[in-house]
């Protein structure tokens, strides 16, 4: 909308010709802009809507400020069409007509009468004055119009982009929501019995509870743009929908999780079966090694190697009966529970067996170093030496003999080999001798 020539003297006939021109293309402009405004989608939703909240409050004055511009564009038109009657009067008008004419089109000559209701609730110039009447110049009267225009056209606009964008998204993740709930209930995913069942009931209300809202208040749910002075800058405000669609992913995940352990929960089972079967095994082979080593080593701590935890094979029936009663929402926790547990105790009795018989292993370590010296010393001639064949046999003996001593063996191998090493030394050594005794025999 646009806004006529600044008040002055007499106008001449061009000055009024010109003014004339500029009025009717405006008066063009406003009636395009305010038909387009009656017309817009949103005004009819305000119309026909059931309002709460602030929207309500502020269509009350949207209602009332859309009134008064069509009172204001009545007057307008008619000083407009007032003001051409005059100019058609003469080709050449006299003095009169244009100082009747200046009058009209720079003058406060326009009358606008409204009612008490329509200038108390719509924001104007006047300041929200009481009188029935006000007066107005052409300029002050489309300023009026277009600030009365700028501020209903932003209240339907952002109504009805919130209208657009919200409620559609709403219904798509309700369909969504729908299908989830049937599926969750074909396992077994039921509120009061899973916690995502709770959550899809929960999601339910509050989808239901927002669409209402959104519906009855649209304005609650717009987020005006920083430093925007046009009419709906801004966005829809979607935190709460975009939270209850994360909320729904999750849902959706846990529930494909509940699938998945549907279709290999009897493999699961089956490896559980097996996990828990080689740590018994284990356990049982630690519980014989211990037995052996008790009764072949001597002056050892042995430790104690406990039996198979129950606990777990009470879990794996509990698991196996949800499985054979579909139980899956139940199943996939358990499961899941059992899997790491079985892994630890397969870890647990495996280290148990190594602590167990971790004195055989010494005492075999010390059969292979012994032997291992005993081929070094026969490699270099010295298998008959009478003290080596002494310390050998005495090393030999603790660590065949049961029940045998590591600490007094280990001793008697470092004596045997600290033995070898002196006569292995002693042989690398040249005999002393004159300079014929280096040519050999027959020097």
């Amino acid at each position: 909308m646009g806004v006529t020539g600044p008040p002055g003297p007499v106008m001449d006939r061009d000055e009024v010709d010109r003014a004339l021109a500029r009025l009717g293309a405006e008066h063009e402009a406003i009636e395009t802009s305010l038909l387009a405004l009656q017309d817009h989608a949103g005004r009819r939703l305000l119309e026909g809507a059931e309002l709460t909240g602030t929207t309500k409050e502020r269509w009350a004055a949207t209602d009332a400020s859309i009134t008064l511009l069509w009172a204001y564009f009545d007057a307008y038109t008619d000083a407009f069409h007032a003001a051409q009657s005059i100019r058609s009067r003469r080709r050449w008008s006299n003095r009169e007509d244009l100082v009747e004419l200046t009058e009209l089109l720079r003058g406060e000559s326009v009358t606008v009468a409204g009612s008490t209701t329509a200038t108390a609730n719509a924001p104007t110039l006047t300041g929200g004055s009481s009188k029935l009447s006000h007066q107005f110049s052409l300029s002050a009267l489309v300023d009026e119009m277009n600030e009365l225009y700028a501020t209903s056209l932003d209240m339907v606009v952002t109504s009805d982009a919130v209208w657009s964008a919200l409620p559609a998204r709403i219904d798509l993740l309700a369909a969504e929501l729908q299908r989830t709930r049937q599926l969750a209930h074909s396992v077994g995913v039921r509120p009061g019995e899973h916690p995502a069942g709770d959550d899809l009931e929960r999601i339910t209300t509050t989808l239901t509870e927002l669409r209402e809202r959104v519906i009855s208040d649209p304005l609650a749910f717009w987020v005006r743009a920083q430093g925007s002075s046009a009419p709906g800058g801004g966005r829809p405000d979607t935190t709460v929908y975009d939270r209850e669609a994360r909320a729904l992913e999750e849902v959706r995940r846990e529930i494909d999780a509940v699938l998945t352990v549907r279709q290999d929960a009897e493999a699961r089972l089956v490896k559980l079966r097996d996990v828990l079967s080689r740590a018994d095994r284990t356990l049982a082979e630690a519980r014989t090694a211990r037995g052996e080593v008790l009764a072949k080593i001597a002056a050892t701590e042995v430790p104690v190697v406990s039996g198979p935890p129950t606990v777990l094979q009470e879990q794996l029936s509990t698991a196996a009966e949800y499985r054979r009663h579909a139980q899956w929402h139940r199943l996939s926790p358990l499961l899941e529970s059992l899997e790491q547990k079985a892994e630890d105790e397969l870890l647990r009795a495996r280290e148990s067996l190594t602590a167990v018989t971790q004195p055989l292993a010494v005492r075999a370590e010390l059969r292979g170093r012994l032997d291992a010296y005993k081929a070094k010393v026969a490699r270099h001639g010295l298998a008959e030496d009478p003290f080596l064949i002494e310390r050998y046999d005495a090393a030999r003996r603790m660590l065949w003999s049961a029940p045998c001593d590591l600490r007094v063996a280990e001793q008697a191998v470092l004596r045997y080999q600290h033995a070898a090493a002196e006569q292995l030394s002693a042989s690398r050594t040249p005999p002393q001798g004159g300079p014929e005794d280096s040519r050999g025999p027959g020097a």
